[in-house]
Parts: C-alpha cells; sequence; structure tokens
C-alpha cells in the first residue's frame, strides 16, 4: 500500500495562463464589438448574412456574442476551468444579444452591463450583510491571501463600484448616442475599473496574511 501511495499520481495543476493572454481573453470581445459597431456597414458588405441583421448595433451585438463564445471556449481549453464573473457576464451576453438581434431592439444589448453590475453588486453586498459571507473572494479564487476584515472591507468597495458602474452605464444609454455608449463601454469602463483595482492595493497589503510577500 505505501508503495503504491508513493507512486500514485498527483492532482493536476490548473495550467496557468499569461497575464496578457488571460486580459486579452476577458476584454478581447468588447475590442470585437467595438470594431464592430465602428465598422458594421463596412462587414455588413463583406459578410453577406450580417448585412441582414441591420445598422451596426446589430452587426456588432452579433460580432459580440460569438467573440464570447470564442473566448470563453479558449478559457476552457487552456485552464479547464471559467471563472465565475466572465462566465455569468458571457451568458447574459449570449441571452440578451439573442433578444436584441430576435426582437431588433438594442434596449436589451444596452441595459446587459447595467444586468451584470447589478447582480454582482446585489449578490456582493447581500452576501456579506445578509449570510455575513464574503462571496468576493471565490470571486477572486483566492488571489488574494488577507484576514476577514479585509475581506469585508474589499467586498464592500467592489459591491458599491459595482453598482455605481450599473448607475453609470443607466446614464448613458438614456441620455447619449450609441456610438458614444459603445466607446465608454470599452474605453472608459476598462480604465475606470483598473484605476479602481490598483487603488484596493493598500487595503489588500495592510490586511495581508503574508507580509512578507
Amino acid at each position: 500500500m505505501a508503495d503504491q501511495a508513493a507512486i500514485a499520481p498527483t492532482p493536476k495543476e490548473k495550467p496557468a495562463v499569461h497575464p496578457g493572454l488571460k486580459l486579452a481573453l476577458e476584454f478581447g470581445p468588447l475590442l470585437a464589438f467595438f470594431f464592430a459597431n465602428a465598422r458594421g456597414e463596412w462587414l455588413s458588405e463583406r459578410v453577406g448574412f450580417l448585412g441582414a441583421l441591420g445598422e451596426p448595433i446589430f452587426v456588432a451585438t452579433a460580432v459580440f456574442m460569438v467573440a464570447t463564445i470564442i473566448s470563453l471556449s479558449l478559457s476552457w481549453l487552456l485552464t479547464r476551468t471559467i471563472p465565475i464573473m466572465p462566465l455569468v457576464a458571457g451568458v447574459v451576453v449570449l441571452i440578451f444579444g439573442a433578444l436584441t438581434l430576435w426582437l431588433h431592439d438594442d434596449l436589451f444589448i444596452k441595459i446587459k452591463p447595467t444586468i451584470v453590475n447589478g447582480l454582482f453588486s446585489a449578490l456582493l453586498l447581500g452576501g456579506l450583510f445578509i449570510f455575513r459571507v464574503s462571496l468576493l473572494r471565490y470571486v477572486f479564487d483566492a488571489a488574494f491571501q488577507i484576514d476577514e476584515e479585509g475581506w469585508h472591507k474589499l467586498t464592500i468597495r467592489w459591491g458599491l463600484f459595482l453598482a455605481v458602474m450599473a448607475v453609470v452605464n443607466e446614464v448613458l444609454w438614456r441620455n447619449f448616442s450609441t456610438d458614444f455608449w459603445v466607446a465608454f463601454k470599452v474605453w472608459g469602463n476598462l480604465p475606470i475599473t483598473i484605476a479602481f483595482t490598483l487603488a484596493q492595493m493598500p487595503l489588500i497589503v495592510r490586511h495581508s496574511l503574508d507580509k512578507d510577500e
């Protein structure tokens, strides 16, 4: 038995993914969405079935859905797992994208960020104050080793941030053009999210369980 235990295969660790590739997988579909909206007429002329979709926003929605499926598939093939936030966001993209194309109404794709951000905000804040559980640690998949107070503070901050971003999306799609909304979705959301994430590093360092690291 001891010999058998000694030669028993150890569980395989999840393959590591280069940060640049991970970023491309997560934000590639957004870039495809922006490009397709900006060059919708050009794509419609060169790809026959896209021309039947109509305005550039509908062409962009179709491209966004396909790019999302490709991104999630590559993530699974490379790591045999899909992070919870991209998975949920991807499912919402496919559902609301399908409604957008089926009903030929861009309202559904425009409220998608509101739904996703609002849902995660409610889950984070609700889990913390109702069930006394920080769901954020599962979202980050143990990327940070911090104490309970740190998780509590970080969860509140992320919950409020996502709620604000949901409100921002509502203000933008209701009061600005579709092109402006698409541009902000790609070139505004990403820098804001990165800046917010970096702003949390002092809190993470203060509450780190491994001070040396």
